[in-house]
């Protein structure tokens, strides 16, 4: 209800100061900075019990403003890069937050989530409360254009997370905190942060980033296409040497009467030729050309 100056006075707090309280925080916002006020309230001191002490709040309508900060939180080097890299890859990345849209715009801009063309959409930009109060038809309509959250709970990221996956999607979800064990055991994929993630997000987790690195889930996605390609291959190449030796085998025994691999020929070829050849292929490390290859669906 008030606001402490430089000269140490304090002054009530009118609409005019409120609206340029507000600009302040707006303009702050945009640069993708995290913001937080801090403010003090003369109280009396009571007696609380020990088990009421979770209920018991500080009063809120008798505050006093002595100052806002604006916090920082730069993006590692290498983010824009992974995020472009998964852009190509046909791995869309969205970003869910509890900050402020405007704040979540800016670091989505500065990342590469965000373009020029994604803005001028109005479904890629939400608030968590709108998204939570559509239906169920309604969100999963929405859910493939959105693309930035902005001040969303850890529902509205299971939910998001669940209505993906109706659509068809193969989701994979980071996270951190206790709060985002629901979304990370619903997801297909649920990648928790080895360094600051809690034990709670680790165990609902599959995958385990031990750098706290986004690039780290490029390095993910490009072995695990490496594992799909190899077993591809092996396949390929253990049905192609086996039909052959099989063809060979009946048409020989057809024109002529007798077989040109006996059992112990055809046992040596698949358990010299074809077992060597195969573990060539299915050892092959991952290149950057499986990076721009389409995802593979989960109804395929």
């Amino acid at each position: 209800k008030s606001w402490f100056s430089i000269d140490g006075s304090v002054h009530p707090m009118s609409s005019d100061k409120y609206n340029e309280l507000k600009r302040s925080i707006d303009d702050m916002a945009m640069s993708s900075l995290r913001c937080i006020a801090f403010a003090y309230c003369t109280c009396e001191l009571t007696m609380v019990p020990r088990e009421d002490l979770d209920k018991w709040q500080l009063p809120d309508d008798n505050l006093t403003l002595l100052g806002m900060v604006g916090i920082k939180d730069p993006c590692r080097p290498g983010v824009r890069d992974a995020v472009q890299l998964c852009s190509a890859a046909g791995v869309k990345v969205r970003m869910v937050t509890g900050d402020n849209v405007e704040t979540a715009k800016a670091i989505a801009f500065e990342c590469g989530i965000l373009n020029a063309k994604d803005v001028a959409s109005e479904t890629t930009i939400i608030e968590g409360k709108v998204f939570r109060e559509m239906s169920e038809t309604a969100r999963e309509e929405v859910a493939d254009k959105i693309t930035v959250m902005g001040r969303s709970s850890p529902n509205d990221k299971l939910l998001l997370v669940q209505a993906l996956k109706r659509k068809g999607h193969v989701v994979a979800v980071t996270g951190d905190g206790t709060n985002d064990a629901p979304a990370l055991h619903e997801a297909d994929i649920g990648l928790s942060m080895g360094i600051s993630g809690t034990e709670v997000a680790k165990e609902s987790s599959d995958i385990i980033i031990l750098d706290d690195d986004f690039t780290s889930v490029v390095k993910v996605v490009r072995w695990g296409r490496s594992v799909y390609a190899n077993i591809q291959k092996f396949i390929q190449f253990q049905l192609t040497v086996n039909v052959a030796a099989l063809v060979i085998n009946v048409v020989a025994a057809v024109s002529s009467g007798a077989v040109p691999l006996n059992a112990v020929e055809l046992l040596w070829v698949n358990l010299i030729m074809d077992t060597l050849g195969a573990l060539a292929l299915a050892t092959e490390p991952p290149t950057d050309n499986l990076m721009k290859r389409h995802p593979v669906g989960r109804r395929y």
